[in-house]
């Protein structure tokens, strides 16, 4: 934690803090840009089919099951500045691929499965690496704040990550706006080396360590707990369904609605305005209702609202629909935050990374398995079908945090016992 950040009734008045919210602006802004412009480049440069698509989704996120685990017991062992560092520079050459292979000749729809591949792997490593990192840096005090704080500034890219995008992607191409994206990456990086606060050295670093053990450690301390069990499961089931439905959603607006590339951007920017009022407002909630029934109520409120796209058409009847997926990202934030907090408070410092990528690898492990049902699902119903089976599972994802201690849980204890 920086000296002073404790002392400050900001944490932007914080450098160093400052520092990650500056570089979680940058790499946030070129994740979006990649979020828009690959699958677009699947689509329009390279004419791929719906079930194309859903193996690119697949492939996007199929990273947590295959190294998720091990990612955690690994950055439990080293500081995890080096990891965010190291991990967005190698990201940003990645993403460069794709332009240089358009701009030479080679691309396929294969490299965009290599490119998402890797991609997705390196951010398990970075993701695991961030949120194990905060709590170093501004101490458990702060936790809901820095969430907050840090969310808010993920929205607004969110919001201007595919505006700018649109325009991008009509004016160069979809392979050549990727180089914004690797330029946003290149920059994090720089601005994560710029932090002063250094971590302390992990308990136990640089002696051996079985790593299957760690992992099976990671595993039972979060399985072994109500609260953090029901939100790793109530996740899973909502990032199957999330999944299955932003596959059909790009191809959806694109052929069944007709809308352009600057016309999906800016359907996309209005999620990112539901998510920065969620950001914004995450703190208050949580605090007024508690972080435990947010948990169950956000999704239970926002989600039913998806089911709006299927039914659209230009005109009036998107305008509501682009606002049921506002609301699911208003929903989507507001629980994030205060899951995320829940988390991180209930973790001892030793097993934040075990802790993380435990609940990455079981509630992000159904995404790859989605983007194939949605893919699959699209080719076998149609879009529309499939928007509407995957907004009944994110509507249902509320039930494992209500049928558990989170639905009367107003006040968070200390980090739970290792054995408990």
């Amino acid at each position: 934690m920086s000296p002073h950040a404790g002392h400050r009734t900001g944490l932007l008045r914080d450098r160093d803090f400052r520092l990650l919210f500056a570089a979680t602006a940058l790499g946030q802004l070129g994740d979006r840009v990649v979020f828009l412009a690959l699958p677009l480049v699947a689509l329009a440069t390279l004419h791929a089919d719906a079930f194309q698509v859903g193996l690119l989704t697949a492939a996007t996120t199929a990273g947590s099951l295959l190294v998720g685990l091990p990612a955690g017991a690994w950055v439990d062992r080293v500081r995890k500045r080096e990891v965010l560092i190291g991990a967005d520079l190698a990201r940003a050459l990645v993403l460069f691929s794709v332009p240089a292979a358009r701009w030479s000749g080679l691309l396929t729809v294969e490299w965009l499965y290599g490119v998402a591949l890797v991609h997705g792997l390196l951010t398990v490593f970075f993701d695991v690496s961030y949120a194990s990192y905060l709590p170093h840096l501004v101490g458990r005090a702060k936790l809901l704040e820095g969430n907050s704080t840090l969310s808010a500034v993920r929205s607004a890219t969110g919001i201007g990550g595919p505006a700018l995008a649109g325009p991008l992607v009509g004016g160069f191409g979809p392979a050549t706006t990727l180089v914004a994206s690797s330029a946003g990456m290149a920059l994090s990086a720089l601005l994560a080396l710029a932090i002063r606060g250094r971590e302390r050295k992990p308990a136990g670093a640089g002696t051996r360590r079985r790593l299957r053990r760690e992992v099976l450690e990671g595993l039972r301390f979060v399985l072994a707990h109500p609260a953090l069990r029901a939100t790793v499961l109530g996740d899973a089931l909502f990032n199957l369904s999330l999944a299955m439905y932003q596959t059909m959603l790009l191809l959806f607006l694109r052929r069944t609605v007709g809308l352009d590339a600057t016309g999906v951007g800016l359907v996309l920017s209005g999620m990112g305005c539901g998510a920065l009022l969620g950001a914004l407002s995450a703190t208050w909630i949580a605090r007024r209702i508690g972080r435990g029934t947010v948990i169950w109520l956000a999704p239970l409120a926002t989600c039913p609202l998806t089911a709006l796209m299927p039914l659209a058409h230009p005109g009036a009847g998107l305008y509501a629909a682009a606002a049921g997926l506002s609301a699911l990202s208003f929903g989507g934030v507001v629980r994030v935050v205060a899951q995320s907090s829940l988390q991180q408070v209930l973790t001892p410092d030793g097993l934040l990374g075990r802790m993380n990528a435990t609940a990455r690898f079981v509630s992000w492990g159904g995404l790859p398995l989605g983007g194939l049902l949605g893919g699959a699902a699209g080719t076998a119903f149609g879009a529309p079908a499939t928007l509407l089976i995957a907004a009944t599972g994110m509507t249902l994802s509320f039930l494992p945090a209500f049928l558990s201690p989170l639905r009367v849980l107003r006040h968070v204890p200390g980090p739970l016992r290792v054995d408990a």
